[in-house]
């Protein structure tokens, strides 16, 4: 039996998957700005230096372009945030897998200052996977009137995706941003595409995306 692992692993480069790489989503949703939110997933240096040559390519362009278009068309900005030293009992399980996380410092808790949150975000505590779980997330959007929800950040198979499978189950329509999500590797990245298309999201480009804001 191997040792359960608990650190994020070092992630190699590998080349941002493009749309002709994701299969076509099971959903058909049309995004429509009126009744969309950005969320961006949980890009902390204690992640994001997780890349040993830096971020995938275009990855953090490809959210500064989604942050740009929504701020510019009034549509709600969401960032999710964990925060270091977490107490057992908020760390909770991702402890036996993950270790103890990142530190209160300076160089693990910030947001990455290339997509800083501006004080009109909202910026969220994140305590497990999914954004939903011990968060008002669900309130806030519902408040705003907003039931779509635009998912990109890191890391595409465990947080961003868990928070797409929890928006489907209340009723909001995730959309996957393909090409604004980091992961492990290209195949955890496509992986978590393929399953979040046949299942829970419609996987978009962020140039779509943009287009649909517009």
């Amino acid at each position: 039996m191997t040792d359960t692992p608990r650190r994020l692993p070092g992630i190699a480069p590998y080349p941002m998957p493009a749309a002709a790489d994701w299969p076509a989503s099971r959903a058909d949703w049309v995004l429509e700005r009126d009744r969309a939110a950005l969320l961006v997933h949980d890009m902390q240096h204690y992640f994001v230096d997780a890349f040993q040559a830096g971020p995938v390519p275009d990855l953090v362009q490809h959210i500064g372009t989604l942050l740009s278009a929504a701020r510019s068309t009034g549509v709600p900005v969401f960032y999710t945030a964990q925060q270091g030293d977490q107490l057992p009992a908020d760390r909770g399980r991702q402890a036996d897998l993950w270790g103890p996380g990142m530190r209160q410092v300076a160089e693990h808790q910030p947001i990455i200052p290339a997509l800083a949150p501006t004080p009109e975000d909202i910026v969220l505590v994140k305590h497990r996977y999914s954004a939903f779980q011990r968060s008002n997330l669900e309130v806030l959007l519902r408040a705003r009137g907003r039931d779509q929800l635009i998912v990109c950040g890191i890391y595409a198979h465990i947080g961003c995706l868990f928070t797409a499978a929890e928006a489907f189950q209340l009723d909001i329509q995730p959309f996957m941003a393909g090409d604004a999500l980091g992961d492990f590797s290209r195949e955890w990245h496509e992986r978590a595409l393929a399953h979040a298309a046949d299942a829970c999201a419609r996987v978009m480009a962020t140039a779509e995306l943009v287009a649909a804001l517009a």
